[in-house]
């Protein structure tokens, strides 16, 4: 099947700049966080001061993109243990994301950086470790030239309702329901 490319472009009430915005990645699909490392290679290529906080996440990973992404300038912050389901104590787990949520709260008041990227953040936020109302507050408060990314599945409607940009991951198929493990180079 095929379709005609438009030819005009689509109608919008006001065009204009602001000086920040909050997407959100969301969804149970593959994508969230690596759509969130391309919006913070953008950033690095126009010189923009760039945190990315993991919260899940385990320093011991020590994924692609944070190797790369630190070299060129990127703050990184990777607190998680890993799995909730790996964890051998989830309220140490909630302590840590507590502990990742200070230098993100204190980076999006502070200006300190143009782009934060608050990684896996949802996760926090529907287990209860973190509160959902405060970290709204804190990114809807937060410096006006600060831009957020947020990533995580089920992302709740509060967090939704004051983005600019949120799209939805969805799942179709993934190699890990067939049995295959995470590769590295592609997954992480």
């Amino acid at each position: 099947m095929t379709v005609e490319p438009p030819t005009s472009a689509p109608d919008t009430a006001a065009r204009g700049h602001a000086r920040s915005i909050v997407l959100v990645h969301t969804g149970d699909g593959k994508g969230k966080s690596t759509a969130a490392m391309g919006v913070v290679l953008r950033a690095l290529a126009r010189g923009w001061r760039v945190l990315v906080v993991q919260f899940v996440k385990s320093g011991e990973w020590r994924s692609g993109e944070q190797e790369t992404l630190e070299g060129l300038g990127a703050e990184w912050r990777v607190v998680g243990d890993g799995f909730s389901w790996d964890s051998e104590d989830l309220e140490a787990s909630a302590a840590l994301a507590r502990e990742a949520w200070r230098p993100a709260s204190a980076a999006l008041a502070g200006g300190t950086h143009e782009l934060v990227v608050l990684d896996e953040v949802t996760y926090p936020l529907q287990w209860g470790w973190l509160d959902t109302d405060e970290v709204i507050a804190q990114i809807r408060g937060r410096d006006d030239r600060v831009s957020v990314v947020v990533t995580g599945r089920d992302a709740p409607g509060s967090l939704v309702e004051i983005a600019d940009t949120v799209t939805e991951m969805r799942n179709v198929k993934h190699a890990f329901e067939a049995g295959i493990l995470a590769k590295r180079g592609i997954d992480y």
